[in-house]
């Protein structure tokens, strides 16, 4: 019902619209419409937040009104507004504004960077940082809290891996959380431990939640700077929004508030951290739905993530053969949390990495939707889909389920998921291709800040399968690249879809909103390592320019 209300509005408007001369026209440039038929037009009409007109220049330069504000593109390319279908905003934000070990390329230089920080600080003083990765390292291994404490005897420090599924602590830090050698494992988490029993100081998933300490300043004025900066961090790199992962419910209404005020310059669609389950129950599933930040859904986690790993594998890891992971669900609890989901329309992301976890949360969803009313589509969506055995790929399709994937996690992942995972089970990696194929809908994402968060990389890894560099391998399977046109339906029209916006987002077309995504560089048509290279021109929401910002977000 709410669907049909939506694309009667739209309608409706539309019609009011019908006879009315553009405020706005954007022209002199390519213009990428995202349009089965119609893949470009060279001028597009906006009257408010709406698009009116999109087609030939002539036709509405003959019709236009005083005082029409022209844009000339001067040959920049618009495209549909890009859409980051799973990041984390405040996340974004922590890494420009806190300590950030984004980049570190070496075990050595980031106990230089803490060394850093640590200075100056008062005695016991936590020192609180996330960003690093030690798959490109030199060292070859996972930090320890020896390698912390020579440079921190008197703060605590807590590292979070750039991935959030694992951390560092030194032994200040692992004292105040009473992790001792008697200390048993959580469940869904694990204490490494060296050979004598003793804590290494590396903490797997649910493990974290042991140690105390979080970021380093948690006021609500914190927060918001953070979630104000990420807003902006991704106007300017030409994102017009983001599907906003495992938020903690009392965020909503800070975002309402600052976007309100015309501080936040993003479409952001919220899934909450599982604790807003019954607050969305109360709502009917919806908070301030139609706005510029709406919420519908909840995150929940079935695993962790490769790198650390956490994810869980049907067969153990080629490289850890003692271990095949950690499942952090319940089976009867998760079908329980399904049921009521369906029962008062609440949105589910699932985050699922190694094809055990797949397989178990499509089992589960089969299992939920059997209690479901005859042609629901709930567009339920499993996060990161990165390791599927390929029996399982059709069933995504066949369940209606999203694949909301990260091209940038393969790209990365490429230099060391052969070592984790053995070439076979490669053959469902980042198996984009043969999902599409299979008739699956995915939401292109980028999960920033456990990556750049930047719709060039993105684009690029989509198309190539290689590294920044060039680099990709025969094992890595090149033939699970997409075309330009489907790269581009991953970051426009596909999470569109799987936020129930297709009527009003994700596409050049009348009725809907002027969202657009400028950049000096055509993606349909460049080389790929060209791309990398592209200037955002312009960034606009809702017929309001934010970036570089002249307008209020409507």
């Amino acid at each position: 019902m709410k669907r049909i209300f939506l694309m009667l509005a739209t309608l409706i408007m539309v019609a009011a619209c019908a006879d009315k001369r553009p405020e706005t026209i954007y022209l002199g440039g390519t213009i990428y419409t995202g349009v089965e038929g119609q893949p470009t037009a060279e001028a597009v009409g906006v009257i408010g937040a709406r698009i009116v007109y999109v087609g030939d220049a002539d036709t509405i330069l003959k019709d236009t009104r005083a005082g029409v504000k022209l844009v000339n593109l001067q040959n920049a390319v618009m495209y549909p507004g890009f859409i980051d279908g799973h990041a984390h905003l405040e996340g974004v934000g922590q890494r420009a504004l806190d300590f950030s070990l984004d980049g570190v390329a070496s075990l050595e230089a980031m106990v230089a960077r803490v060394a850093d920080e640590v200075e100056g600080k008062p005695p016991g003083m936590p020192v609180v940082g996330r960003g690093w990765i030690e798959t490109h390292w030199p060292e070859g291994r996972f930090p320890s809290r020896d390698d912390l404490d020579d440079v921190s005897d008197e703060n605590p420090v807590v590292l979070i891996r750039a991935d959030g599924h694992a951390l560092v602590a030194n032994s200040l830090a692992l004292e105040a959380a009473g992790i001792n050698i008697d200390t048993k494992d959580p469940a869904g988490g694990a204490i490494e431990r060296d050979e004598a029993g003793r804590a290494t100081g590396m903490l797997i998933d649910n493990a974290m939640s042991l140690i105390p300490f979080g970021p380093a300043d948690s006021s609500e004025e914190a927060v918001v700077s953070r979630l104000i900066k990420g807003a902006e961090i991704y106007a300017a790199s030409g994102w017009t929004g983001m599907h906003n992962m495992s938020v903690p419910v009392e965020q909503v209404k800070l975002m309402e508030t600052a976007s309100v005020q015309g501080l936040l310059p993003l479409r952001v669609y919220n899934m909450l951290n599982p604790d807003g389950f019954d607050l969305l129950a109360e709502q009917g599933g919806a908070i301030s739905p139609g706005a510029l930040i709406e919420t519908h859904g909840v995150k929940i986690y079935m695993d962790g993530s490769l790198g650390s790993r956490g994810a869980a594998l049907k067969a153990p890891y080629a490289d850890r053969p003692d271990q095949s992971g950690l499942l952090l669900r319940d089976k009867d609890e998760t079908l329980d949390l399904m049921t009521r989901a369906l029962k008062n329309n609440i949105r589910l992301s699932i985050h699922a990495i190694g094809d055990k976890a797949n397989a178990m949360a499509l089992d589960w969803i089969e299992e939920a939707m059997e209690e479901a009313d005859p042609g629901a589509d709930p567009r339920w969506r499993i996060e990161h889909a990165q390791i599927i055995s390929p029996e399982d790929i059709p069933r995504f399709a066949e369940l209606g389920v999203i694949a909301s994937m990260q091209p940038s996690h393969a790209i990365g992942d490429l230099h060391f998921a052969k070592d984790r995972l053995g070439e076979e089970r490669l053959e469902g990696a980042y198996a984009w291709r043969s999902l599409i194929d299979a008739g699956a809908v995915i939401a292109g994402g980028s999960d920033a800040p456990v990556e750049k968060g930047d719709p060039r990389i993105e684009f690029y890894a989509a198309i190539t399968r290689k590294d920044l560099n060039g680099f990709s391998a025969d094992y890595w399977h090149p033939e699970q690249a997409v075309s330009r046109e489907e790269a581009l339906k991953m970051f426009t029209s596909w999470p569109a879809h799987a936020a129930f916006r297709e009527h009003e987002l994700g596409s050049i077309e009348v009725g809907k909103f002027a969202d657009f995504s400028v950049f000096d560089t055509d993606f349909m048509t460049a080389p790929p390592e060209d791309i990398l290279e592209a200037e955002t021109i312009m960034t606009v929401i809702g017929g309001a320019q934010v970036w570089p910002r002249v307008d209020s977000v409507r």
